[in-house]
C-alpha cells in the first residue's frame, strides 16, 4: 500500500536549514498496524503529513498503490484523501456543539451522499467505534475525552478508507481510556484496515504489530511486536 522511497524534508527558515526526514525508505503493506514513534522533534510529524499527503517530501518518492503522491493534481489529491485515508488526531478536531451524528456525517454532507445514506453509514462507524448508543444525540462538548475520541474515530471510518492515520490518539486520555482506544484500533486492524499510530509513547506502541523508530529525521531501527 505504502511505499517510502529515499524522502527526505527540508525546512528553510530565517536563512537556516532544518532537515526533518534524512533519507528515510520503508514499506507498508496492506493490512497491518505500524507505529512510529520517536521524542519531539525526531521527525514522525513529518512523516504523518507526507502519509497524509499534507505534504510533499523535498527529495524522494511518496506511493499509495503505486501512485506518486507529487505527482496528483489537487483534485485527485482531495480525491485520495476522502476515499482511501481517514485521520484520527490527538486533540479531536470535532465540532463542539454539533451532535455526535452531524460530527460524524460531516465528510459524506461534503461529498454530497443523501441523508438516508450518510445515517446509515454514520451509525455503522460509531458502532465499530465502540460508542453506546445513547450519546449518538449528544454534543461533543457534552462527552468525556475517551468518548470524543471514539467520535473522531467514526468520522475517520465513516468513508470506509483503506488507511487511518492516528496520530497521537492516546495524548489527552488516561490510561484507562487510552488502553480503550487503542484496543478499538486493534480491533479495526483485524477488520482490515490498514493503520499507521505516531506516538511517542512505547506502552502504546506495543499495540502495534510493527514498529518503526525515527531519530533526528533518520530511521533507526523497524521491529516486529512479538
Amino acid at each position: 500500500m505504502i511505499e517510502i522511497k529515499d524522502v527526505s524534508k527540508i525546512y528553510h527558515t530565517g536563512g537556516e536549514e532544518t532537515v526533518a526526514l534524512d533519507h528515510v525508505s520503508l514499506k507498508i503493506n496492506d493490512g497491518e498496524f505500524v507505529a512510529i514513534v520517536g521524542p519531539s522533534g525526531s521527525g514522525k510529524s513529518t512523516m504523518m503529513h507526507i502519509l497524509g499527503a499534507l505534504d510533499n517530501p523535498t527529495t524522494g518518492q511518496y506511493l499509495i498503490d503505486g501512485q506518486d503522491v507529487a505527482k496528483l493534481k489537487d483534485d485527485q489529491l482531495a480525491k485520495m484523501r476522502k476515499n482511501k485515508i481517514g485521520f484520527v488526531f490527538q486533540a479531536f478536531n470535532l465540532l463542539p456543539r454539533a451532535t455526535v451524528m452531524r460530527n460524524v456525517t460531516l465528510p459524506l454532507i461534503y461529498a454530497g451522499a443523501p441523508q438516508k445514506e450518510r445515517e446509515q453509514k454514520a451509525t455503522a462507524a460509531l458502532a465499530a467505534a465502540g460508542l453506546d448508543k445513547s450519546k449518538y444525540n449528544n454534543h461533543s462538548n457534552q462527552l468525556s475525552g475517551g468518548q470524543m475520541q471514539r467520535v473522531a474515530i467514526a468520522r475517520a471510518l465513516v468513508n470506509d478508507p483503506s488507511l487511518i492515520l492516528a496520530d497521537e490518539p492516546t495524548g489527552n486520555l488516561d490510561s484507562k481510556t487510552s488502553h480503550t482506544i487503542m484496543t478499538t484500533l486493534q480491533a479495526l486492524n483485524k477488520k482490515g484496515h490498514t493503520i499507521v499510530l505516531i506516538t511517542h509513547e512505547l506502552d502504546i506502541a506495543a499495540y502495534a504489530s510493527r514498529v518503526i523508530s525515527i531519530r533526528d529525521g533518520k530511521l533507526e531501527h523497524d521491529r516486529k511486536n512479538k
